[in-house]
């Protein structure tokens, strides 16, 4: 692989910002002095014909001992720092000048605890870039190993030809948090401008395959040295122009929350709806109940989404969080580790939580804490908005089969269609006093919501309490209207929400 990043540690510097020193000492022969700056450059030139250089590096990256650094800023607000890289700039310039080609002489000086004292660092090549003054990103480079939680490794700015990216203790100009390839392992970034989009290739080129999803828009990058199921790195190159901003807070509405209500003298545990028990629902915990009703049809209605309320809305529940655990298949679980949490709070904030950490998140967004699946995050529809925060689709639908020609009612009242209920549960509620005992289907669903029939040109749809919201969505999940008292025909194969879930109905 070419060498993209030349690096070397000066040692014996007793003034880490004296720029003679640094750059050339004098009175020494040429074979009893050490290499210093002024040699490298010399020995590593941009461009040679032959053995002649006709083009040398003009970007340099200065590492000084962090100790250094701080006394400087502490002293003197870093005047020794800025008067080091002004010094060598003009060194430079003064005896390169005619092997710069137009090209402007840059230094940088930062600090780093991985040098003794008396030690430089020095950094330049085809993949050191420092920016112009004023000089705007183009791009950010992020990484992550689970696709939830993402770490900044640097920025790209349009002059910026290339971006060599790798771990500790490599050749990189750019070391990414989460590197699991090694130090010989580097991800060179090839940026040709505004109007190109980036490229992006691992080196060694035989040990790696890098694959860009536009879905999701990421690139996968994984190891061939190892077997099926080895490390694997996520990476992002974000235009910087593009970046989303944060959602304000959305402030919590005068009114009370439409089905969570206090009520003197309730029972703290509100036992009228019963989880059915079923291979994908989480265990239930001891005074949890069951029970089970599955009639067989060729009618069935999935759950294929999970709504994440706006919680702002339920502060009098004590709320503070509802949070969503799946595990590595990506099924709802509460048990175990889970791949990835996505959880909404009491301000109405998204995050995801994994074990690399929590980072605050925003719809749409896709992960892929594993390999194969995802889970997609959408925004709640503008109508919905009020109530929702966003949409979870699950990768896997929940089905039960329904009767044909008969009534059904769903809600916390009713067993039927229970096993879909899959946050019946006060796990998933979380508290600041304490441990929540009422399920987290009391925020947003009544005890009887609606009641639907099959025909043969659809379901027919019933809203049975009056505070109950409803909400038709097509067959692509897209909003078409709210659901009031009177009844309503709900195609074959378009969604229903109430509560916290998403139903697809299906012939």
């Amino acid at each position: 692989m070419p060498t993209y990043v030349q690096h070397a540690v000066l040692g014996r510097i007793p003034d880490v910002f004296n720029a003679e020193a640094i750059w050339q000492a004098p009175g020494l022969s040429l074979f009893s002095r050490r290499p210093l700056l002024r040699d490298l450059l010399e020995r590593s030139p941009r461009e040679h014909k032959g053995r002649a250089a006709t083009r040398c590096f003009s970007h340099v990256t200065l590492m000084l001992p962090q100790e250094d650094v701080d006394d400087d800023y502490h002293l003197s607000r870093g005047a020794r720092a800025r008067d080091l890289a002004q010094t060598l700039a003009a060194l430079h310039q003064k005896d390169f000048g005619d092997l710069l080609g137009g090209d402007q002489v840059r230094y940088d000086v930062v600090g780093t605890e991985a040098l003794a004292p008396g030690e430089i660092e020095v950094k330049f090549g085809h993949a050191v870039y420092l920016p112009a003054p004023g000089e705007k990103i183009l791009y950010n480079v992020n990484v992550s190993r689970d696709s939830a939680i993402w770490h900044p490794v640097c920025p790209v700015y349009p002059s910026q030809r290339l971006a060599l990216i790798g771990g500790e203790g490599g050749e990189a100009s750019a070391v990414a948090q989460v590197w699991p390839f090694g130090p010989d392992a580097a991800l060179l970034l090839l940026n040709d401008g505004p109007d190109a989009p980036p490229v992006l290739q691992m080196r060694p080129k035989d040990a790696f395959d890098c694959r860009y999803d536009p879905r999701s828009g990421y690139y996968t990058i994984k190891s061939l040295r190892e077997p099926q199921g080895g490390q694997r790195l996520l990476v992002k190159v974000v235009r910087a122009s593009t970046l989303p901003a944060r959602a304000p807070s959305q402030t919590a509405p005068s009114s009370k929350p439409a089905v969570w209500q206090s009520r003197a003298g309730a029972a703290p545990i509100d036992l009228t709806a019963v989880p059915a028990a079923a291979s994908h629902k989480p265990a239930n915990r001891a005074g949890e109940s069951d029970a089970t009703y599955a009639p067989v049809s060729q009618q069935r209605v999935s759950l294929v989404a999970l709504a994440l309320p706006r919680l702002s809305r339920y502060r009098d529940t004590g709320a503070q969080s509802l949070e969503l655990p799946f595990d590595r298949a990506l099924a709802l679980s509460a048990n175990g580790q889970p791949a990835i949490t996505l959880a909404v709070d009491a301000t109405d904030d998204l995050y995801a939580c994994t074990t690399e950490g929590r980072q605050r998140i925003d719809a749409p967004a896709t992960f892929a804490p594993v390999d194969a699946r995802a889970l997609r995050l959408l925004p709640a529809a503008p109508e919905m908005a009020d109530r929702y925060r966003a949409v979870v689709c699950l990768p896997e639908p929940v089905s039960a089969g329904i009767a044909a020609g008969v009534r059904f009612s769903f809600g916390r009242n009713s067993p039927m269609l229970a096993s879909l209920r899959l946050l019946d549960s006060p796990r998933f509620i979380k508290r600041a006093e304490g441990v929540c005992t009422a399920s987290a289907d009391r925020i947003g669903l009544s005890r009887n919501a609606f009641s639907f029939e099959a025909t043969d040109k659809g379901y027919t749809i019933a809203r049975q309490s009056a505070t109950q919201a409803l909400y038709h969505l097509d067959d692509k999940l897209q909003f078409v209207a709210g659901i009031g008292d009177a009844p309503y025909l709900l195609p074959h194969g378009h969604h229903l929400v109430a509560g916290h879930y998403v139903l697809r109905f299906e012939a």
